[in-house]
């Protein structure tokens, strides 16, 4: 991709962002060198560099955001693309004297995660010559924290609350000068030259310094490690491609010392620029859990998939049935707005999601879903999970008639369809389950009860024959994309499922992109994983031609990013919106490809 300049605050649009990571942090770099989000240690910690949320205005206390940077001084043009198979990721410079490639990598080793983070990016000219200007800024955590700088040793350290690091760097060739929250420089390469500069860090730990010819290694090691993982997927072909992309994506959302997977590395990147629908997405929601362990069955990482599968259910077994859960496990409900501008003046800024407070008959669904998809594969589930799962469905038998906030997590509760469809997705996996010898059959019989109730309240309160779809709720004629999921959850009633996805098309769809559900539009952009839902809906119904079309549409209308993608997108000009790298988006762009390539 080639970068366009951020706007006169600063801001660059989210399409000029990739994602490094290494199973615990994720940082997002922009195509002009600057990495502007990195949360340390942790995905979900305070962020150490905060441009995405601050751009480059004052805030109230006269401090800044912070932000890491290595670019060349004169005018230059960029690209930015992730190595073959990898999330190392590589930004090419070219200026009027020389190019030089910027390569970059949150490290692992050659056993797997390090015990610190470690944010390696090396700078090589390999034409003429060029000088570059670096500029490390320590973002203060929303005012709470002060940076300083220390020495300990030999060594120049930087100070962010319990968050202890370093910036290394060859200082016998390169001076920088130092401030209490700001190393910054310029220094200069020519042909065949290259530099290395990284961010070691730990919170309330000892903390290693490696040596920096180390480091650089480890930014071939950990493509190396990527690409041994994505070895297993590809197999040459476009959409195989495709999905392998996706995979890598869904792989740096994967939280290594839990298993949980995060719903998307940011908070509050705004729905609708201006607008308040902003959310913090660094928690595991059960359906993206369970999705990406799908997904990850699916395409063989059966290591992954047994991880997020053990955490997921031992949240389940410890907390009940809930939306989401912290990264580290638990239940934090606690919402905290914080005193930032927002991306492009979007507010507010949160910490802390509100839908853990909330209720979603879906959660059922989707559990039963990815244990039947686990077992389906040749897999066993244990006594005590088991013993879990008879429960929840006892517990979804008792409680689909109550209303609920639904999959889209709406402050009114309804008799939402789509969630009384996830409760009959959900008996109907429990009575499979059972029928196999995975669960107790002792309450078999009231489940398939149960499950047809469900259905027969689907059929004559949900659908609606004047418009010819099932709407959102009973007794409305506002329409829900998300029930485009039906078709793939196996829900009786193709024809119906298919006029209700024309249905969709004509009321909710904005070229090749869809909305949530009716009334949208004046409040948000269009939802991606709708459209990849209905490409799939579409696919599983027999209408492949007409899935691949739109599938083709999608990427072609998403075709400006590096591979990551967002939650949204505006369908009147194509700028990117909402939380990112979204792995909803992910996972049924994933889906939907793999879908499609069964049909091959």
């Amino acid at each position: 991709m080639t970068f366009r300049h951020r706007d006169k605050d600063g801001f660059a649009p989210l399409h000029a962002y990739a994602a490094l990571g290494e199973g615990r942090s994720i940082a997002l770099s922009a195509a002009d060198g600057s990495i502007d989000w990195w949360c340390v240690p942790n995905m979900d910690s305070p962020p150490l560099f905060d441009r995405l949320m601050t751009g480059d205005m004052p805030l109230p206390d006269g401090t800044f955001g912070g932000y890491f940077v290595i670019r060349p001084e004169e005018d230059y043009q960029t690209t930015q693309s992730y190595r073959p198979h990898s999330n190392v990721l590589d930004t090419r410079f070219t200026t009027a004297t020389g190019e030089a490639v910027l390569s970059e990598s949150l490290n692992s080793g050659s056993a797997g995660r390090l015990p610190w983070c470690e944010l390696a990016r090396r700078i090589e000219v390999t034409r003429g010559t060029m000088r570059f200007r670096l500029d490390m800024r320590l973002g203060h955590q929303a005012g709470q924290r002060s940076p300083y700088l220390s020495r300990g040793g030999d060594h120049q350290l930087f100070h962010v609350g319990d968050v202890l690091g370093m910036l290394l760097h060859d200082s016998d060739t390169v001076s920088l000068l130092a401030e209490d929250d700001r190393i910054h420089g310029t220094f200069e390469l020519a042909e065949g030259q290259r530099q290395t500069f990284a961010i070691i860090a730990g919170e309330g730990e000892p903390l290693v310094v490696p040596k920096l010819s180390a480091i650089d290694r480890r930014i071939d090691v950990s493509d190396k490690e990527w690409r041994d993982w994505a070895a297993i997927f590809d197999e040459g072909d476009d959409l195989s491609s495709y999905m392998l992309r996706q995979a890598l994506v869904l792989k740096l959302l994967l939280y290594s010392p839990s298993g949980a997977i995060a719903a998307a590395a940011t908070t509050s990147l705004p729905e609708r620029i201006g607008g308040d629908k902003n959310y913090d997405y660094r928690f595991a929601w059960v359906r993206d859990a369970g999705y990406t362990i799908i997904s990850f069955l699916d395409l063989g990482a059966e290591a992954e998939a047994k991880a997020a599968l053990t955490w997921l259910l031992n949240q389940l077994a410890n907390h009940g049935s809930r939306v989401c859960f912290a990264l580290d496990g638990g239940v934090d409900d606690t919402v905290l707005p914080l005193p930032l501008p927002g991306y492009r003046h979007s507010q507010p800024v949160l910490r802390g999601n509100i839908a853990a407070r909330q209720h979603q008959h879906g959660t059922y669904g989707d559990i039963f879903e990815t244990v039947a998809s686990f077992v389906g594969r040749g897999n066993i589930i244990d006594a005590r999970s088991a013993e879990v799962l008879s429960h929840l469905a006892d517990e979804c038998t008792d409680h689909w008639r109550q209303p609920d906030s639904g999959i889209w997590e709406l402050p009114e509760v309804q008799q939402y369809t789509m969630s009384k469809i996830a409760c009959w997705q959900a008996l109907s996996r429990a009575v499979e389950l059972a029928d196999a010898g995975h669960l107790p059959t002792t309450c078999r019989d009231r489940w398939d009860r149960e499950r047809a109730r469900i259905a027969e309240f689907i059929e004559t309160q949900c659908w609606n024959e004047k418009i010819g779809a099932y709407t959102m709720y009973p007794g409305t004629d506002r329409l829900d994309a998300s029930v485009a999921l039906a078709v793939r959850f196996s829900f009786d009633g193709n024809d119906k499922l298919e006029r209700t996805l024309d249905a969709i098309d004509r009321k909710l769809g904005a070229g090749p992109f869809h909305y949530r559900y009716s009334g949208a539009e004046k409040e948000e952009g269009c939802f991606l994983a709708c459209s990849f839902w209905m490409v799939d809906a579409r696919n599983r119904l027999g209408q492949v031609d007409r899935a691949h079309k739109a599938f083709d549409d999608l990427r072609a209308g998403l075709g400006r990013g590096t591979g990551i993608l967002p939650e949204m997108v505006d369908p009147k000009d194509g700028s990117w919106l909402g939380n990112m790298p979204q792995g909803l988006t992910h996972l049924a762009a994933l889906q939907a490809a793999a879908g499609l390539r069964r049909k091959e």
